[in-house]
Parts: structure tokens; sequence; C-alpha cells
């Protein structure tokens, strides 16, 4: 089965005066088939956050093009980049007078299976069709409140501290980095990685059912589009990057195939 990827970057500056998150998608220069998504909410004062972003989107070019599948194993690339971005971040505050920090999100996709790393409240999302399969657990104090069930989806939606993080990379102390993977991807398969300007206005219903409709370019569109029509005027950063895998050849034999019936059924071909 010969898997085609669709997918997109998209932003939207919301209503803030900088856009601090940075978000993108490449593939490795040697090795086909391999691709790479990063997405970064930077934190930290006027340009601050914005520094702190890039260099987690640096560093993840950096280590994925010298990275070699047959002798490292994926946790070990991805770990490098938020590891090693976490520390160029810190030594940052001794050239500029900000207090940067970042969360982080990579995922690795390569030889049919994917594999993800994050720190922080910036999410990965894998759907098959419109069915959520997984999601990244949030680094933040309403997140562990929830997973202690002391908060729920309504109460999280409003808690004075929601944008409080426990960890990101730039704090004193190191990050939390949580990993995720898997295998046998197939027609249907989609991943979104966002930041918290996005996915806090959408169930996942409605995120799963937006990408089993809409090609990435554009579900992206209507994913910004609502999320600028519920979060203004006071709307952060929205940044996004949809992937979503297609089997070409078996969705045009399916094609045929439902064609060929209706065919017979109007009488225009034999049974």
């Amino acid at each position: 089965m010969a898997l085609k990827l669709d997918s997109c970057v998209a932003q939207h500056i919301g209503d803030r005066k900088e856009q601090q998150d940075r978000a993108a998608v490449f593939p490795h220069s040697r090795h086909k088939g391999m691709l790479m998504a990063v997405l970064a909410d930077g934190m930290g004062g006027h340009s601050g956050g914005a520094m702190a972003a890039e260099q987690v989107v640096l560093k993840a070019r950096e280590n994925f093009e010298t990275y070699a599948p047959s002798v490292e194993k994926p946790q070990d690339l991805l770990r490098s980049v938020v590891e090693e971005s976490h520390v160029v971040i810190k030594l940052t505050r001794f050239t500029s007078e900000q207090d940067p920090h970042s969360t982080a999100c990579v995922l690795l996709m390569n030889g049919g299976r994917a594999d993800w790393a994050h720190c922080g409240d910036s999410r990965i999302y894998h759907f098959r069709n419109d069915r959520l399969v997984s999601c990244s657990k949030d680094h933040s104090l309403v997140g562990e409140l929830m997973r202690q069930g002391r908060l729920d989806q309504e109460g999280a939606k409003t808690h004075p501290q929601r944008n409080l993080l426990l960890h990101c990379l730039g704090a004193q102390k190191e990050p939390v980095i949580d990993f995720g993977g898997t295998d046998a991807l197939t027609d249907g398969d989609s991943f979104v990685v966002c930041s918290d300007g996005l996915w806090a206005y959408f169930s996942d219903e409605e995120l799963g059912g937006v990408l089993s409709v809409y090609s990435a370019r554009e579900a992206a569109e209507v994913l910004i589009k609502r999320a600028r029509e519920r979060g203004r005027p006071t709307g952060d950063n929205v940044s996004l990057i949809i992937i979503k895998l297609v089997d070409v050849e078996a969705r045009q034999k399916a094609e045929q195939v439902r064609l060929d019936a209706a065919r017979r059924k109007l009488g225009k071909l034999p049974a």
C-alpha cells in the first residue's frame, strides 16, 4: 500500500501584537519518505517567545539532518531535539533581556510508522478517519487537575490559571518529555499538531469531523476561521500542522466500484 501525504502548515496572529508560534514540516534530504513536523509556542515578553520557538525549529532541522535511522532510534532523535532546544533557550538569557520559554511538539514519520515527543501544552492528535486514536497530555496545571479528577472540561475552560504550565523548555528545571508512536499507518490516518490557540476552541469530535471531510489545506482554513470567530477579541496566536495519509490507488478503485454499481443499477452495464 503506497500512502500519499497531504500536509499543510497554517498560522494566524490572532489578536496579539506578535506571532510567537513557529511551525514547520520538512523532508529528510537523503532518506526518501522520511518527514519531520515541529511546532513550538513561545513565551517570554516582546520577541523572547518568538526567539525561543525559533530555536526549537532550528534545532529540529539540524538534528533531523544528521539523523541516521540505521543506528539511532526515533526516540533518541526526538529527545535530542527537545533537550538541546531547552539548553539553547536557557543560554539566550545571557544575551538578551527576555525570559524565553517554549512548548515543543516534534513528529517523525518514517517507514510506515510515526513517533512523536512533546513538552508543554501544545498538542499532537492522531485520528483515523473521524475517530480520535490518541492525544498528547498537557503539561499544565489544568491538565494535571483533570487527570486527578478534580476538574472537568467545562471548568478547565474558565479556570483562572488555565495557562499555567508545569513543564516547558527554557525553565530552570529540566523539561519533562512525553513520547508516543504508532505503526501500521493506513489510509485515513491524520495527525494534527497545534498550539493552544487552536485546540482550546474544539472538541475531539469536531476536529475529527473536519479532518475526515476536507483536504489538509481546506481543513486548516476551516479550523483557523472557527478558532478566530470563537476567540475574538482576545484570541491567542493560532498555529497548526495537518498531515493526512491517503491511499490514492485504493480510493480510486473504491470509487470505480461505486460507479460501476451505480451504472449497473441504471442498466448501463451487464450484471
